[in-house]
C-alpha cells in the first residue's frame, strides 16, 4: 500500500474543514519518512505542523511584500557584491539587524544617481517584511501627489493614514524637485507625525543640508529636517552606477546555443 493510499477520505475532509488542506501536498512524503525513521507520533505531528507553519509564514511574507510595493528584484541576496560602490559596512550590518526599526529611528541614504540607494532601501524593506513588519515603499513625488489629490475628494485623512500607519515608510528620491506650499506642508506633516512613532528611510541625491531650499516654507522645512536628521542614521554611498548590473542580458550559455544563427542585420544571400 502506498503512502498516498494511507490518507483516508475522512482525514482529507477534516483537514479541509480546518483549512489545513495544503498539508496534503507533503503528507505522503512525511508519512514515508516517519515510517523509515520510526518516528514517535508527537515528532511526526510536529514535523507536519511545522511544514504548515512555514508555508503560512512564507505566504504572509509574500503578501506583506506585495502590499509594501517592494521591488522583488531588490533583495539583499541579489545584491552584486562586486559592485564598485563604497559605504560604511559596519553601519550597514547594524541596519540589517533592524534595531533601528525597533527603536523608531530613521535612515537617510544619500549618494549620486545610480549607486544603488533604492536597492538597499528596498532590501531593508524585504528584511522587515520577513520579520513581520508592515512596510510601504513609495516615490516622494507620487506620495505628495496622492496627498494633494486626496484633498480634492475629502479623502486626505484616509490617504495620510496610509503613510503614517506602517512600521516602516520608504520614501524614494526625496527632495529631487522643489515642493510647493501644499507639498511642503504634507512632507512636514508626515515627518513630524512619524517622528519617534515609526521608522522612515529616505533616499536622496542631495544631502539633508540641501533639502531646506526644496521646501516652499523655510520654517516648516527647518522643523521637519531637524526632527528627521536628529533621529536618523546617515548612509552615504559613493562609486560607479549600479544600474548597469540590473540591465537584462543574454547569458553565455544562450549565446552558445544560438551561435550559428545569422545576425539580424546580415545581408541576405541573393544567389547568382
Amino acid at each position: 500500500m502506498s503512502t498516498t493510499d494511507l490518507i483516508s477520505p475522512d482525514l482529507k475532509t477534516v483537514l479541509r474543514r480546518l483549512k489545513l488542506s495544503p498539508i496534503l501536498d507533503t503528507l505522503p512524503e512525511r508519512l514515508a519518512m516517519a515510517r523509515q525513521q520510526h518516528s514517535a507520533h508527537q515528532d511526526f505531528l510536529l514535523l507536519v505542523l511545522a511544514d504548515e507553519a512555514a508555508r503560512r509564514d512564507s505566504l504572509a511574507t509574500s503578501l506583506r511584500v506585495q502590499r509594501a510595493r517592494l521591488d522583488p528584484a531588490m533583495q539583499l541576496e541579489l545584491w552584486d557584491s562586486t559592485a564598485r560602490v563604497t559605504y560604511d559596512q559596519a553601519l550597514w550590518q547594524e541596519l540589517v539587524s533592524l534595531r533601528f526599526l525597533e527603536q523608531h529611528k530613521h535612515l537617510i541614504i544619500a549618494g549620486p544617481v545610480g549607486v544603488g540607494k533604492t536597492f538597499l532601501a528596498h532590501a531593508l524593506g524585504h528584511i522587515a517584511c520577513r520579520h513581520g513588519h508592515c512596510v510601504l515603499a513609495v516615490r516622494a513625488d507620487k506620495m505628495l501627489k496622492a496627498l494633494k489629490h486626496a484633498r480634492l475628494d475629502n479623502s486626505y485623512e484616509a490617504e495620510l493614514r496610509k503613510f503614517l500607519a506602517v512600521d516602516l515608510l520608504i520614501v524614494d528620491d526625496f527632495a529631487l524637485d522643489s515642493m510647493d506650499a501644499v507639498e511642503s506642508r504634507d512632507a512636514h506633516e508626515i515627518i513630524t507625525e512619524r517622528h519617534r512613532a515609526g521608522s522612515m528611510i529616505f533616499t536622496a541625491n542631495r544631502g539633508p543640508d540641501e533639502w531646506l531650499a526644496m521646501f516652499a516654507d523655510p520654517m516648516r522645512a527647518q522643523s521637519a529636517i531637524d526632527r528627521l536628521t536628529g533621529n536618523a542614521y546617515d548612509l552615504v554611498i559613493e562609486g560607479e552606477s549600479y544600474r548597469q548590473r540590473l540591465k537584462p542580458h543574454v547569458s553565455s550559455s544562450s549565446r552558445s546555443r544560438t551561435g550559428t544563427a545569422a545576425r539580424p542585420d546580415a545581408p541576405k544571400n541573393r544567389g547568382s
